[in-house]
Formats: structure tokens, C-alpha cells, sequence
């Protein structure tokens, strides 16, 4: 997908991986909605790329993605200035053992949320152009297991579940829209920089966290050229990219062929 011209929304996009994803999906020709709760950092963010890339090129809404109002609002927003989307960026997330719910619903629940609204936009079944959906998940959902986050871990777990699901779902039902998970290692976010403050009950394992002890975290801008990849490759549907200091990998996973048989190590 060229994206020149295409039209991009992007969740928790006011800072960190967001804010890169939003970033060089402009550098590359598209137009971005981006949403936030920080509305502070948002209106920041907005001044800035309306002097680089034209006030044109950006819609910046302050949006809680756990209100299914505010996000019907912003998608239909989207579609009315720019005519329509071709590309959902499903980033916004958090890391909150204390308040574990809170977890799930911001990291699993608004996820799917978010993907079934825009997909009234985008599904060729209703008019839609089809597009692709990238949701941000993390290593911790394929395996790299976060001893003190557990709920965390659970839920990127979910994150990836679900976009397998919804690209064999979206292929077999002819919607046009290619679903994939970016799954990045540590990232040197706010995230990352509060992480001990988050932990709850497990604070007490903080010294496992990769990240904490580790010289080498990625930067959001290698995160952000992982979507990329995602987003311009047409070939990549239900994909899982694991994005590491040591570079990119794509997941492979056991294709269950009945109830019975497993084959090992196939791609999805």
C-alpha cells in the first residue's frame, strides 16, 4: 500500500510509539487523525506537525478510547474532513497491575472496541475501501513472559488473538482489510520510565523486567518503522511482528488443521 494520499487514525498517539507511528505515517504521505486523552500533549503535538506538514494533514481529538461515543464521533469526524480510512493504527495501552480491569479494558476490550467501529468505514461489504488494521500488542503477548505482569501479559496475548482471528475472519468474509499485530520488546517510553510505580502486588519483581536492567531498549522511531512495514507490505496479513534490539522477526505459529492435529512451526 502506497501511502500517499491515504488517510490514517491513530490511538494513544499524543507521545511514545504513537506519537512515531503518527510521525512517519506523515512522512510518507498520508493524513492522520490522531487521539488522545492528553489533550495537553495533543494540542502540543498538533502545533508542531501543522508547521512541518500544513494544518491540512492532521485532526488531533481528545478522546478516552474506553467511550464508544467518543470514538464514533472521532472516526465519523475523520471520514467526513478526509473522506474516509484506510488505515487503523490500534496503539493506545497501558500497564496498571494495581488495576487490573482497567488493564483489560484499555488494553484488550478498547482495542476490539476500536477495530469494529472503524470497520463500519472500511469493510467493502459497506462501502468501505478496505484498508488495514495494525494493533499494538508486545512481546510479552507471544511468549516473553512479564513475571510481575501477569494481566499485562495476558492481554497483549489477547491483542494478537484477536488479529490472527480477524484476518482469516476478514479474508474468508471478503472485508478488504488485512489485520496484523506489531509487537514490540522494550521501549524507552513513559511506559517504561513509570513501570516500578505500576506493578501492584508484584512490585517486589521488578528487578526481572527486561528493560530495567538492560543497556539497550528500542527507540519508538524502531517501533514505528515496524508498522510501516505492516501497513505498506500487502502481503502481510495475521502477522505478528516481533520488533528487538537485535532487529525484526516475524512469529510463527502451530496451525491447528482439526481438533487432533497440530503442525508445528507454519505461519498463520
Amino acid at each position: 500500500m502506497a501511502l500517499n494520499g491515504k488517510v490514517a487514525v491513530v490511538t494513544g498517539a499524543a507521545k511514545g510509539i504513537g506519537k512515531a507511528i503518527t510521525e512517519i505515517l506523515l512522512q510518507n504521505g498520508a493524513k492522520v487523525a490522531f487521539l488522545d486523552m492528553n489533550e495537553t500533549a495533543g494540542k502540543s503535538l498538533k502545533e508542531a506537525l501543522d508547521k512541518q506538514y500544513g494544518q491540512q494533514r492532521t485532526l488531533f481529538f481528545n478522546c478516552n478510547i474506553a467511550s464508544e461515543e467518543q470514538i464514533k464521533a472521532a472516526l465519523q469526524k475523520t471520514v467526513e474532513t478526509f473522506g474516509g480510512i484506510d488505515i487503523l493504527c490500534n496503539n493506545a495501552g497501558i500497564l496498571d497491575e494495581g488495576d487490573w480491569e482497567k488493564t483489560v479494558s484499555i488494553n484488550l476490550v478498547a482495542v476490539i472496541r476500536v477495530a469494529y467501529l472503524a470497520l463500519e468505514h472500511m469493510n467493502k461489504l459497506n462501502g468501505g475501501q478496505g484498508g488495514v488494521i495494525v494493533n499494538t500488542a508486545s512481546t510479552a503477548g507471544l511468549g516473553s513472559l512479564l513475571l510481575p505482569c501477569p494481566v499485562y501479559t495476558a492481554s497483549k496475548h489477547g491483542v494478537v488473538g484477536f488479529t490472527r482471528a480477524m484476518a482469516a475472519t476478514s479474508t474468508a468474509a471478503g472485508y478488504g482489510i488485512r489485520f496484523n499485530a506489531l509487537c514490540p520488546a522494550a521501549v524507552q517510553t513513559d511506559l517504561l520510565t513509570n513501570i516500578r510505580n505500576c506493578l501492584g502486588q508484584f512490585s517486589h519483581l521488578a528487578g526481572t523486567m527486561p528493560g530495567l536492567a538492560d543497556k539497550r531498549v528500542l527507540k519508538t522511531s524502531e517501533v514505528a518503522e515496524g508498522l510501516l512495514e505492516l501497513v505498506t507490505d500487502e502481503t502481510k496479513n495475521g502477522e505478528a511482528l516481533m520488533v528487538r534490539c537485535t532487529g525484526k522477526t516475524y512469529m510463527t505459529f502451530p496451525v491447528v488443521t482439526d481438533h487432533n492435529t497440530i503442525i508445528q512451526n507454519q505461519a498463520p
